[in-house]
């Protein structure tokens, strides 16, 4: 099961409603963080979710509104005790800047800092988990990130182990294991391998053939929608997506939910966005800020 965290969904500037983008994602016990916007250690204190179990952050490019809660961030889990390792990846150039800022900043972080600067392919292991790499389409060097979930075991099949003589207990323990036991193996008994959750980030981008190829048959993609159809020339001028070229990629990639996130302050309501995307892709959502969902194989549910 995947939980999706909306810490930040505004676009360059906060409002009174929205803060600077910043999406907590956790499987099982670990939690990533794409982009980390000013503002977004608050907004965890304020959530559900522990900063100090956040095993990685995920940059995706280097713009303020997506890097610069970072800093103080890091330096809180420093002065709240931490002590286990952070990675920090990022596209290009991120590494020399998060150290500059770190380097102007008193104190020091206390625990392991491993900063990757990734590029297009690249992948990331996690408990139960990756995240891989992928080019998007925008000003600066920019990423997005898909998180795929590691394939569940099969279900086992209690009568079929008792039909073949086994019996309940340490037997039925040892064949889950991947043991044989009297002449039975697993794949007698368990079912196929379940495949896990995907879910797609797209940062900031103009629409892309990486991005597409990423998002097919995505259960979840989180897309940009800085703007409407209406401003598609001032959107293709800054590299940025409308909700309707959004819906357009969860439509076109067979995805379960589009959340539409990075919603300019131009637009007070934010059903203009979701009613436009939801003409084009039923299930697009604009969610509020610390809005937290669960996704699984059988549903999807806010909680």
């Amino acid at each position: 099961m995947l939980e999706i965290l909306f810490l930040g969904t505004g676009a360059s500037i906060p409002s009174r409603e929205r803060a600077m983008p910043s999406v907590a994602l956790r499987c099982g016990t670990e939690i990533v963080l794409f982009d980390c916007g000013e503002g977004t250690q608050r907004q965890m204190m304020i959530s559900p979710f522990s900063f100090m179990k956040i095993k990685g952050i995920f940059i995706t490019h280097m713009h303020g509104d997506h890097f610069l809660g970072l800093p103080g961030l890091l330096q809180t889990m420093g002065l709240s005790g931490r002590k286990d390792k952070l990675r920090v990846c990022g596209p290009n150039g991120m590494r020399d800047a998060l150290l500059a800022v770190l380097s102007a900043c008193e104190g020091e972080i206390g625990y392991e800092l491993d900063i990757v600067e990734l590029s297009h392919g690249d992948r990331m292991g996690f408990d139960g988990f990756e995240v891989s790499a992928f080019a998007t389409d925008h000003t600066v060097p920019s990423l997005g990130y898909k998180l795929s979930e590691n394939d569940a075991r099969g279900r086992f099949d209690k009568k079929k182990a008792v039909d073949l003589g086994l019996r309940p207990g340490p037997d039925f323990s040892r064949l889950q294991n991947g043991e044989t036991v009297g002449g039975v193996t697993p794949e007698m008994i368990m079912g196929p391998a379940r495949p896990g959750c995907s879910l797609v980030y797209s940062g900031d981008t103009a629409p892309c053939k990486e991005l597409s190829d990423a998002a097919l048959g995505a259960d979840v993609l989180i897309h940009e929608s800085t703007f409407s159809g209406k401003e598609s020339k001032l959107a293709a001028d800054h590299k940025h997506s409308t909700s309707l070229q959004a819906a357009e990629a969860a439509k076109e990639c067979g995805c379960r939910v589009l959340f539409l996130i990075h919603v300019s302050n131009r637009y007070d309501d934010k059903g203009v966005i979701e009613k436009e995307a939801g003409a084009v892709f039923e299930n697009s959502i604009v969610p509020n800020d610390l809005d937290l969902y669960k996704i699984t194989k059988d549903r999807i549910r806010s909680v």
